[in-house]
Protein backbone atom coordinates (compact mmCIF):
# COMPACT_ATOMS: atom_id res chain seq x y z
CA UNK A 1 0.00 0.00 0.00
CA UNK A 2 1.31 3.42 -0.94
CA UNK A 3 1.50 6.23 1.10
CA UNK A 4 -0.81 7.98 -1.63
CA UNK A 5 -3.06 5.38 -0.68
CA UNK A 6 -3.30 5.64 2.60
CA UNK A 7 -3.83 9.57 2.87
CA UNK A 8 -6.77 9.16 0.64
CA UNK A 9 -8.09 6.23 2.95
CA UNK A 10 -7.43 8.32 5.89
CA UNK A 11 -9.40 11.06 4.10
CA UNK A 12 -12.22 9.42 3.32
CA UNK A 13 -12.76 8.40 6.95
CA UNK A 14 -12.22 11.64 8.21
CA UNK A 15 -15.12 13.28 5.91
CA UNK A 16 -17.24 10.04 6.80
CA UNK A 17 -16.75 10.69 11.01
CA UNK A 18 -17.64 14.47 10.68
CA UNK A 19 -20.46 13.83 8.18
CA UNK A 20 -22.42 11.46 10.65
CA UNK A 21 -21.29 13.34 13.44
CA UNK A 22 -23.37 16.60 12.08
CA UNK A 23 -26.63 14.76 11.18
CA UNK A 24 -29.57 17.08 12.28
CA UNK A 25 -32.25 14.46 13.28
CA UNK A 26 -31.07 14.06 16.91
CA UNK A 27 -31.57 17.81 17.35
CA UNK A 28 -35.30 17.99 15.91
CA UNK A 29 -36.02 15.37 17.97
CA UNK A 30 -34.77 16.74 20.95
CA UNK A 31 -36.11 20.34 20.45
CA UNK A 32 -39.73 18.69 19.69
CA UNK A 33 -39.63 16.13 22.64
CA UNK A 34 -41.69 16.73 26.07
CA UNK A 35 -43.26 20.64 24.39
CA UNK A 36 -47.02 20.85 23.45
CA UNK A 37 -48.44 22.76 20.92
CA UNK A 38 -52.62 23.84 21.89
CA UNK A 39 -53.55 23.58 18.39
CA UNK A 40 -52.84 22.59 14.58
CA UNK A 41 -49.64 22.28 13.86
CA UNK A 42 -48.20 22.18 10.31
CA UNK A 43 -45.14 21.39 8.87
CA UNK A 44 -43.02 23.72 6.29
CA UNK A 45 -39.40 22.50 5.94
CA UNK A 46 -37.16 24.29 3.72
CA UNK A 47 -33.32 23.78 2.60
CA UNK A 48 -30.94 21.60 1.91
CA UNK A 49 -31.26 19.23 5.07
CA UNK A 50 -35.54 19.74 5.28
CA UNK A 51 -36.02 16.22 4.19
CA UNK A 52 -34.36 15.15 7.07
CA UNK A 53 -35.54 17.27 9.22
CA UNK A 54 -39.16 17.17 8.68
CA UNK A 55 -38.99 13.04 8.69
CA UNK A 56 -37.10 13.29 11.93
CA UNK A 57 -40.26 15.43 13.38
CA UNK A 58 -42.69 13.37 11.70
CA UNK A 59 -40.76 9.97 13.74
CA UNK A 60 -41.54 12.40 16.57
CA UNK A 61 -45.01 14.29 16.19
CA UNK A 62 -46.85 11.95 14.20
CA UNK A 63 -50.03 12.33 13.56
CA UNK A 64 -49.77 15.58 15.83
CA UNK A 65 -48.26 17.43 11.82
CA UNK A 66 -51.63 17.38 10.20
CA UNK A 67 -50.21 18.21 6.82
CA UNK A 68 -46.19 19.00 5.62
CA UNK A 69 -44.07 20.92 2.68
CA UNK A 70 -40.52 20.10 2.14
CA UNK A 71 -38.96 21.99 -0.39
CA UNK A 72 -34.95 21.02 -0.75
CA UNK A 73 -32.57 20.69 -3.58
CA UNK A 74 -32.68 18.34 -6.37
CA UNK A 75 -31.48 14.48 -5.45
CA UNK A 76 -32.64 15.35 -1.60
CA UNK A 77 -36.11 13.78 -1.02
CA UNK A 78 -34.95 9.95 -0.02
CA UNK A 79 -38.59 9.02 0.05
CA UNK A 80 -42.33 9.69 0.95
CA UNK A 81 -43.11 11.30 4.39
CA UNK A 82 -46.83 10.34 5.15
CA UNK A 83 -49.16 13.44 4.57
CA UNK A 84 -46.30 15.84 3.39
CA UNK A 85 -45.70 17.14 -0.05
CA UNK A 86 -41.84 17.30 -1.49
CA UNK A 87 -40.70 19.18 -3.77
CA UNK A 88 -36.83 19.53 -5.11
CA UNK A 89 -35.85 22.80 -6.49
CA UNK A 90 -32.90 24.95 -7.98
CA UNK A 91 -29.92 25.60 -6.04
CA UNK A 92 -28.13 28.22 -5.85
CA UNK A 93 -30.25 29.52 -8.29
CA UNK A 94 -34.01 29.34 -7.59
CA UNK A 95 -36.18 27.92 -10.25
CA UNK A 96 -39.90 27.65 -10.64
CA UNK A 97 -39.85 24.34 -8.24
CA UNK A 98 -38.65 26.75 -6.02
CA UNK A 99 -41.39 29.09 -6.40
CA UNK A 100 -44.25 25.67 -6.56
CA UNK A 101 -42.92 24.38 -3.62
CA UNK A 102 -43.10 27.63 -1.48
CA UNK A 103 -46.46 28.92 -3.35
CA UNK A 104 -47.32 25.47 -1.51
CA UNK A 105 -46.24 26.58 1.72
CA UNK A 106 -48.17 29.71 1.93
CA UNK A 107 -51.10 27.50 0.65
CA UNK A 108 -50.75 25.26 3.77
CA UNK A 109 -50.06 28.16 6.41
CA UNK A 110 -53.55 30.17 5.10
CA UNK A 111 -56.61 30.82 7.77
CA UNK A 112 -54.38 29.55 10.67
CA UNK A 113 -55.52 30.98 14.00
CA UNK A 114 -53.39 32.04 16.67
CA UNK A 115 -53.82 28.41 18.73
CA UNK A 116 -52.51 26.78 15.77
CA UNK A 117 -48.27 26.38 15.18
CA UNK A 118 -46.18 26.33 12.14
CA UNK A 119 -43.35 24.13 12.67
CA UNK A 120 -40.62 25.56 10.48
CA UNK A 121 -37.82 23.53 9.34
CA UNK A 122 -34.49 25.67 7.78
CA UNK A 123 -31.32 24.94 6.94
CA UNK A 124 -28.97 26.47 4.33
CA UNK A 125 -29.46 26.42 0.85
CA UNK A 126 -32.85 27.92 1.90
CA UNK A 127 -32.45 31.64 0.05
CA UNK A 128 -32.98 29.67 -3.33
CA UNK A 129 -35.25 27.27 -2.23
CA UNK A 130 -37.95 29.00 -0.76
CA UNK A 131 -38.80 31.85 -2.50
CA UNK A 132 -41.35 34.00 -3.84
CA UNK A 133 -39.62 36.75 -5.80
CA UNK A 134 -41.23 40.47 -5.94
CA UNK A 135 -39.79 41.12 -9.22
CA UNK A 136 -39.88 38.82 -12.11
CA UNK A 137 -38.03 35.69 -11.78
CA UNK A 138 -36.27 36.09 -14.76
CA UNK A 139 -34.89 39.00 -13.08
CA UNK A 140 -34.60 37.53 -9.98
CA UNK A 141 -32.32 34.49 -11.45
CA UNK A 142 -29.91 36.96 -13.43
CA UNK A 143 -29.35 38.83 -10.13
CA UNK A 144 -28.47 35.78 -7.86
CA UNK A 145 -25.54 34.71 -11.16
CA UNK A 146 -24.50 38.21 -10.73
CA UNK A 147 -23.98 38.02 -6.97
CA UNK A 148 -22.63 34.38 -7.03
CA UNK A 149 -20.06 35.59 -9.32
CA UNK A 150 -18.87 38.89 -7.24
CA UNK A 151 -17.17 37.12 -5.15
CA UNK A 152 -19.60 38.79 -2.12
CA UNK A 153 -19.61 36.33 0.97
CA UNK A 154 -23.14 34.76 1.84
CA UNK A 155 -24.40 37.67 4.25
CA UNK A 156 -23.92 40.49 1.24
CA UNK A 157 -25.85 38.29 -0.52
CA UNK A 158 -28.59 37.36 1.87
CA UNK A 159 -29.13 41.55 2.42
CA UNK A 160 -29.59 41.43 -1.20
CA UNK A 161 -31.83 38.74 -1.40
CA UNK A 162 -34.04 39.05 1.20
CA UNK A 163 -35.41 42.64 0.30
CA UNK A 164 -36.40 41.60 -3.18
CA UNK A 165 -38.87 38.53 -1.70
CA UNK A 166 -42.48 37.96 -0.25
CA UNK A 167 -40.90 35.32 2.32
CA UNK A 168 -37.28 36.22 3.40
CA UNK A 169 -36.12 38.66 5.74
CA UNK A 170 -38.99 38.07 8.55
CA UNK A 171 -41.98 38.39 6.02
CA UNK A 172 -42.77 34.67 6.15
CA UNK A 173 -43.48 34.85 9.52
CA UNK A 174 -45.82 37.64 8.90
CA UNK A 175 -47.51 35.55 6.87
CA UNK A 176 -47.95 33.17 9.35
CA UNK A 177 -49.64 35.48 11.63
CA UNK A 178 -51.64 35.20 14.27
CA UNK A 179 -50.65 31.51 14.10
CA UNK A 180 -47.26 31.04 16.53
CA UNK A 181 -44.09 29.90 14.63
CA UNK A 182 -42.08 27.28 16.40
CA UNK A 183 -38.77 27.63 14.16
CA UNK A 184 -35.41 25.06 14.46
CA UNK A 185 -32.66 26.51 12.57
CA UNK A 186 -29.89 24.58 11.35
CA UNK A 187 -26.85 26.76 10.88
CA UNK A 188 -24.34 27.50 7.89
CA UNK A 189 -23.58 30.88 8.36
CA UNK A 190 -20.26 31.45 10.68
CA UNK A 191 -21.34 33.07 13.77
CA UNK A 192 -24.92 31.61 12.97
CA UNK A 193 -26.71 34.93 12.61
CA UNK A 194 -30.17 33.80 12.26
CA UNK A 195 -31.76 36.58 10.46
CA UNK A 196 -29.07 35.44 7.17
CA UNK A 197 -29.63 32.21 7.38
CA UNK A 198 -31.44 31.04 4.26
CA UNK A 199 -32.21 34.86 4.39
CA UNK A 200 -34.10 34.87 7.92
CA UNK A 201 -38.32 33.82 6.40
CA UNK A 202 -39.17 34.10 10.40
CA UNK A 203 -36.76 36.08 11.87
CA UNK A 204 -36.75 40.11 12.26
CA UNK A 205 -34.28 41.65 10.01
CA UNK A 206 -31.16 42.92 11.33
CA UNK A 207 -29.66 44.15 8.22
CA UNK A 208 -30.83 48.00 6.77
CA UNK A 209 -31.07 49.76 3.54
CA UNK A 210 -28.06 51.24 3.20
CA UNK A 211 -26.11 48.57 3.74
CA UNK A 212 -27.97 46.88 0.68
CA UNK A 213 -27.47 50.13 -1.87
CA UNK A 214 -23.69 50.12 -0.47
CA UNK A 215 -23.64 46.10 -1.34
CA UNK A 216 -24.89 47.04 -4.99
CA UNK A 217 -22.50 50.18 -5.19
CA UNK A 218 -19.33 47.39 -4.22
CA UNK A 219 -20.04 45.15 -6.58
CA UNK A 220 -21.32 46.81 -9.18
CA UNK A 221 -24.49 45.41 -9.06
CA UNK A 222 -26.80 45.62 -12.19
CA UNK A 223 -30.25 46.44 -11.14
CA UNK A 224 -33.94 47.11 -12.39
CA UNK A 225 -35.62 50.46 -10.99
CA UNK A 226 -38.08 48.46 -9.27
CA UNK A 227 -35.24 45.93 -7.60
CA UNK A 228 -33.89 49.17 -6.98
CA UNK A 229 -36.92 50.41 -4.85
CA UNK A 230 -37.38 47.31 -3.04
CA UNK A 231 -34.11 48.00 -1.59
CA UNK A 232 -35.45 50.88 -0.23
CA UNK A 233 -38.34 49.33 1.57
CA UNK A 234 -37.00 48.35 5.00
CA UNK A 235 -38.11 44.66 6.41
CA UNK A 236 -39.58 43.63 9.25
CA UNK A 237 -37.49 44.32 12.76
CA UNK A 238 -39.77 43.29 15.25
CA UNK A 239 -41.74 39.66 14.86
CA UNK A 240 -43.98 38.86 17.78
CA UNK A 241 -45.10 35.36 16.96
CA UNK A 242 -41.53 33.56 16.53
CA UNK A 243 -39.67 31.16 18.42
CA UNK A 244 -36.55 29.88 17.49
CA UNK A 245 -34.34 27.29 18.03
CA UNK A 246 -30.46 26.79 16.85
CA UNK A 247 -28.87 23.52 16.46
CA UNK A 248 -25.26 22.31 14.65
CA UNK A 249 -22.79 24.68 13.58
CA UNK A 250 -19.18 23.99 11.73
CA UNK A 251 -17.30 23.75 15.24
CA UNK A 252 -19.27 20.20 15.52
CA UNK A 253 -18.12 19.39 12.00
CA UNK A 254 -14.51 20.40 13.03
CA UNK A 255 -14.04 18.65 16.44
CA UNK A 256 -15.39 15.38 14.71
CA UNK A 257 -12.86 15.64 11.90
CA UNK A 258 -10.22 16.41 14.73
CA UNK A 259 -11.52 13.57 16.64
CA UNK A 260 -11.10 11.31 13.63
CA UNK A 261 -7.86 12.94 12.90
CA UNK A 262 -6.06 12.19 16.41
CA UNK A 263 -7.96 8.71 15.92
CA UNK A 264 -5.60 8.01 13.57
CA UNK A 265 -2.83 9.21 14.98
CA UNK A 266 -1.98 12.92 13.96
CA UNK A 267 -1.41 16.03 16.08
CA UNK A 268 -4.28 17.83 15.33
CA UNK A 269 -4.26 21.49 15.26
CA UNK A 270 -7.76 23.71 14.33
CA UNK A 271 -6.36 26.67 12.68
CA UNK A 272 -10.21 28.65 12.79
CA UNK A 273 -14.00 27.47 12.01
CA UNK A 274 -14.51 30.98 10.75
CA UNK A 275 -12.58 30.44 7.46
CA UNK A 276 -14.11 33.06 5.13
CA UNK A 277 -11.76 33.74 2.21
CA UNK A 278 -11.29 33.30 -1.57
CA UNK A 279 -11.28 29.17 -2.02
CA UNK A 280 -7.55 29.10 -3.35
CA UNK A 281 -5.77 31.19 -0.99
CA UNK A 282 -7.06 28.79 2.01
CA UNK A 283 -5.85 25.72 -0.32
CA UNK A 284 -2.09 27.61 -1.12
CA UNK A 285 -2.26 28.64 2.44
CA UNK A 286 -2.73 25.44 4.22
CA UNK A 287 -0.46 24.05 1.94
CA UNK A 288 2.49 26.44 2.95
CA UNK A 289 1.90 25.37 6.10
CA UNK A 290 2.22 21.95 5.53
CA UNK A 291 5.44 22.51 3.47
CA UNK A 292 6.80 24.90 6.85
CA UNK A 293 6.02 21.72 9.24
CA UNK A 294 7.34 18.85 6.45
CA UNK A 295 10.94 18.38 8.00
CA UNK A 296 9.04 18.29 12.10
CA UNK A 297 8.95 14.86 11.68
CA UNK A 298 5.63 14.72 12.71
CA UNK A 299 2.31 13.31 11.56
CA UNK A 300 -0.20 16.09 11.77
CA UNK A 301 -3.16 17.67 10.99
CA UNK A 302 -4.51 21.30 10.38
CA UNK A 303 -7.92 21.96 9.84
CA UNK A 304 -10.49 24.75 8.98
CA UNK A 305 -13.84 24.89 8.86
CA UNK A 306 -16.21 27.96 7.27
CA UNK A 307 -17.07 28.69 3.93
CA UNK A 308 -14.92 30.17 1.10
CA UNK A 309 -15.88 31.88 -1.76
CA UNK A 310 -15.21 31.84 -5.59
CA UNK A 311 -14.14 34.89 -7.85
CA UNK A 312 -16.08 33.93 -11.47
CA UNK A 313 -13.56 34.36 -14.16
CA UNK A 314 -14.08 31.80 -16.58
CA UNK A 315 -17.21 29.49 -17.54
CA UNK A 316 -16.06 25.90 -16.45
CA UNK A 317 -17.32 23.61 -13.85
CA UNK A 318 -16.53 23.46 -10.06
CA UNK A 319 -17.02 24.58 -6.76
CA UNK A 320 -15.27 26.52 -3.65
CA UNK A 321 -14.43 23.03 -1.97
CA UNK A 322 -12.77 21.87 -5.41
CA UNK A 323 -10.88 25.10 -6.59
CA UNK A 324 -8.99 25.07 -2.95
CA UNK A 325 -8.29 21.88 -3.10
CA UNK A 326 -6.45 22.47 -6.55
CA UNK A 327 -5.13 25.47 -5.82
CA UNK A 328 -3.13 23.37 -2.76
CA UNK A 329 -1.49 21.17 -5.57
CA UNK A 330 1.23 23.19 -6.49
CA UNK A 331 2.26 23.62 -2.37
CA UNK A 332 2.15 20.06 -1.45
CA UNK A 333 4.34 18.52 -5.35
CA UNK A 334 6.81 16.14 -3.70
CA UNK A 335 5.16 16.44 0.00
CA UNK A 336 4.39 13.35 1.90
CA UNK A 337 1.31 15.36 1.95
CA UNK A 338 -2.53 15.79 1.44
CA UNK A 339 -5.24 18.43 1.42
CA UNK A 340 -9.06 17.86 0.96
CA UNK A 341 -11.86 20.32 1.49
CA UNK A 342 -15.82 19.07 1.66
CA UNK A 343 -19.11 20.91 2.18
CA UNK A 344 -21.39 18.66 4.58
CA UNK A 345 -24.20 18.90 2.23
CA UNK A 346 -22.73 16.55 -0.37
CA UNK A 347 -22.54 19.18 -2.90
CA UNK A 348 -20.02 21.76 -4.03
CA UNK A 349 -21.34 24.26 -6.10
CA UNK A 350 -23.18 23.28 -9.10
CA UNK A 351 -21.62 19.61 -9.61
CA UNK A 352 -22.33 16.10 -7.97
CA UNK A 353 -19.46 16.17 -6.16
CA UNK A 354 -18.77 17.28 -2.16
CA UNK A 355 -15.31 18.60 -2.85
CA UNK A 356 -12.18 18.15 -3.92
CA UNK A 357 -8.62 16.13 -2.72
CA UNK A 358 -4.86 16.85 -3.86
CA UNK A 359 -1.72 15.29 -2.57
CA UNK A 360 2.00 14.98 -3.45
CA UNK A 361 1.94 13.54 -6.68
CA UNK A 362 -1.53 15.48 -7.97
CA UNK A 363 0.79 18.18 -10.38
CA UNK A 364 2.20 16.14 -11.70
CA UNK A 365 -0.72 13.61 -12.50
CA UNK A 366 -2.42 17.44 -13.98
CA UNK A 367 0.88 17.80 -16.07
CA UNK A 368 1.06 14.01 -17.39
CA UNK A 369 -2.86 14.92 -18.33
CA UNK A 370 -1.71 18.13 -20.32
CA UNK A 371 -3.42 20.59 -17.10
CA UNK A 372 -2.21 23.64 -16.02
CA UNK A 373 -3.18 24.39 -12.19
CA UNK A 374 -3.28 28.20 -13.37
CA UNK A 375 -5.27 27.86 -16.65
CA UNK A 376 -7.78 25.45 -14.83
CA UNK A 377 -8.60 28.23 -12.26
CA UNK A 378 -8.66 30.87 -14.32
CA UNK A 379 -11.49 29.19 -16.12
CA UNK A 380 -13.14 27.63 -13.00
CA UNK A 381 -12.85 24.25 -14.10
CA UNK A 382 -11.68 22.23 -11.30
CA UNK A 383 -14.66 19.24 -11.43
CA UNK A 384 -13.07 18.06 -14.71
CA UNK A 385 -9.40 18.50 -13.75
CA UNK A 386 -9.80 16.85 -10.42
CA UNK A 387 -11.84 13.66 -12.20
CA UNK A 388 -8.84 13.52 -14.40
CA UNK A 389 -6.51 12.42 -11.56
CA UNK A 390 -8.84 10.82 -8.94
CA UNK A 391 -9.18 13.82 -6.78
CA UNK A 392 -12.90 14.53 -6.89
CA UNK A 393 -15.37 13.43 -3.58
CA UNK A 394 -18.71 11.67 -3.77
CA UNK A 395 -20.55 11.54 -0.70
CA UNK A 396 -24.38 11.92 -2.03
CA UNK A 397 -26.57 14.18 -0.83
CA UNK A 398 -25.76 14.05 3.11
CA UNK A 399 -29.07 15.26 4.93
CA UNK A 400 -27.24 18.31 6.62
CA UNK A 401 -25.87 21.79 5.54
CA UNK A 402 -23.22 23.40 8.06
CA UNK A 403 -20.71 24.79 6.33
CA UNK A 404 -17.59 23.40 4.57
CA UNK A 405 -14.22 21.84 6.61
CA UNK A 406 -10.70 21.81 5.04
CA UNK A 407 -8.14 19.46 6.17
CA UNK A 408 -4.20 19.15 5.86
CA UNK A 409 -2.86 15.61 6.61
CA UNK A 410 0.70 15.62 6.83
CA UNK A 411 3.05 12.36 7.37
CA UNK A 412 6.58 12.32 8.55
CA UNK A 413 9.47 11.96 6.41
Amino acid sequence: MTEATTLRQDADEIIAAALRAVQPDAAVRRALENRTFPGRIVLVAAGKAAWRMAGAAADTLGSRIEAGVVVTKYGHVMGKIANFSCFEAGHPVPDENSFRGTQAALELIAGLGERDTVLFLLSGGGSALFEKPLIPSEQLQALTQQLLASGADIVEINTIRKRLSAVKGGRFAQLCAPARVFSVVLSDILGDPLDMIASGPACADKSSCEQALAIVKKYGLRLSAGAMALLGQETPKILENVETRITGSVRELCDAAGGTCRRLGYETVLLTDRLSCQAREAGSFLAAILRTHAADGRRLAYLAGGETVVRLSGKGRGGRNQELALAAAEGLEGLNAAIFSVGSDGSDGPTDAAGGYADGRTLASLRAKGLSVYDVLADNDAYPALLAVGGLIFTGPTGTNVNDVAVGLLRAE
